[in-house]
Formats: structure tokens, sequence, C-alpha cells
């Protein structure tokens, strides 16, 4: 008998231990479904914050692109009107010398005009004594021309005669007169300047002939051109050939 009620007490026993288990561990599968809940949640609430960050992060990377595009844009701009700038610095500082000019030009203009207004004349009087004035040059210069031609002939007719003196005077060359020889003829004797009436060369002048300073010739000049002579060799004064390119001066040159 004590042993079935040991038995029985035993068992009671064993299930109350057991029931108490049972109680402990539905309390610990409570408190980790709370706390899964409470995860599962946070996980829910941080999934749901990383996507609004995302579409924040695409929207300023997009807004990003925007602005560089735009700055881009801007400084291309602003290239563009510094260069349009200088362009137009560059035509007012033209602009501003070219009315200095003016103004300088209209002043002097102005200053003239009030000299013509002084001398108590029109312009047409003006005009008129300004063609007399030109057509007095123009004939002074024709005078001038025809006086040197004149002067030349004198001379030319003077040396002319001069040779046949016994002992004719020489004719003198303009001192600054300085040639050279085109063209020399041994066979003959004669060589052609590139000097002529235009730099003073008369007929029967007698010119020296040197090459890198060495006396070469004497020459006496037997026609004249404008801008040419022909002389000839003088006998006795060749001391070696004349060739083109010799160097010629007067042999008796004018003091004046």
């Amino acid at each position: 008998m004590l042993i079935r009620i040991a038995l029985i007490v035993a068992i009671l026993a064993g299930a109350a231990v057991g029931t108490l288990n049972f109680l402990k561990v539905k309390e610990k599968i409570t408190v980790l479904q709370d706390k899964l809940k409470e995860q599962t949640a946070r996980a829910d609430k941080a999934e749901g914050e990383r996507d609004g960050f995302k579409k924040e992060w695409d929207k300023t990377k997009t807004e990003l692109t925007q602005t560089k595009t735009a700055l881009e844009t801007t400084t291309a701009d602003l290239a563009a009107a510094k260069k349009d700038l200088d362009k137009a610095t560059t035509e007012l500082t033209s602009t501003k010398s070219q009315l200095e000019k003016t103004a300088d030009e209209l002043k002097g203009a102005q200053q003239e005009l009030a000299s013509y207004k002084a001398t108590g004349y029109t312009p047409d009087p003006i005009l008129t004594f300004g063609k007399e004035i030109k057509k007095a040059q123009d004939a002074l210069s024709a005078a001038e021309v025809e006086n040197r031609l004149l002067v030349r002939e004198v001379k030319n007719l003077k040396n002319d005669l001069a040779i046949y003196r016994p002992d004719p005077p020489p004719v003198f060359l303009p001192s600054k007169l300085t040639g050279k020889v085109l063209v020399a003829d041994p066979k003959w004797n004669f060589v052609v300047l590139n000097v002529g009436e235009d730099q003073g060369v008369l007929k029967y002048g007698e010119l020296l002939v040197n090459r890198n300073g060495a006396l070469v010739a004497k020459l006496k000049v037997t026609s004249v051109q404008r801008d040419q002579c022909v002389a000839n060799v003088m006998p006795g004064w060749q001391l070696g050939e004349v060739l083109e390119g010799d160097q010629v001066i007067p042999a008796n040159p004018s003091s004046s």
C-alpha cells in the first residue's frame, strides 16, 4: 500500500515538475516570439528607411548631374561673354582713338577755316587763288626742269668747244657720283656704265675704275643718256682689264 502511495506521489510530483517546465518553456517561447516580432518590425522599418534613402540618393544624384550640366553650360556662356566683352572693349578703344583723331582733324579744320575767314575772302576767290598757285607751281617746276636742261646743254657745249683748245680744262663731275660697269668690251676698249644725265654725268667727263680699292683704268665719257653712259678707256691709263661690276668714281670731282 505504501509503495502505491509513494508511486502516486512520485507521478504527481513529476507531473507538477513537467507542468512547471512547460510553463517556463512557454514563457520563453512567448518572449522569443515577441522579440522576433520586434526585430521583424525593426527590419521592416530599416528596409523602408533604406528604400527611402535610396530614392533620396537617386534624386540627389540626378540633381547633381543636372547641376553639373548647368554649370558647364554657364561656364561656356561666361567664356563666350568674356570673349564678346574683350572684342567690344577693343572696338571701343579703336572707336575712341578714331574719335580723338577726328576731333583733332576737326579742330585743325576749324583753325584753317578761321584763318580763311580772317583773310576776308569767300571760298570762291580762295579756290581761284589755289588754282592759280597750282598753275604757278607747275610752271615753276617746268621752268626749273628746263633750266637744268639748259644748264646741262650749256655745259655740254662748253665741253665740246673746250676740246679744241690746246690745253682743255677738266670736266668736273659730282663729288658723290658713284657707279659701276655694266658692259666691258676689251677689244674696242669701251664700257657702259649705270650712271647718266640724271646722276650728273657730262660728256668728256673722266672717271676712275677701281676694284677692291685698286686703280684699274681711267675712262672718258663719249656719250650720255638719261641713266647710262658710254666711256672709252684712256690710253696709258689701263693698268688692268676692266670687268663688269668694277666701281667708278669721278677723276675730277666738283667742289660744290
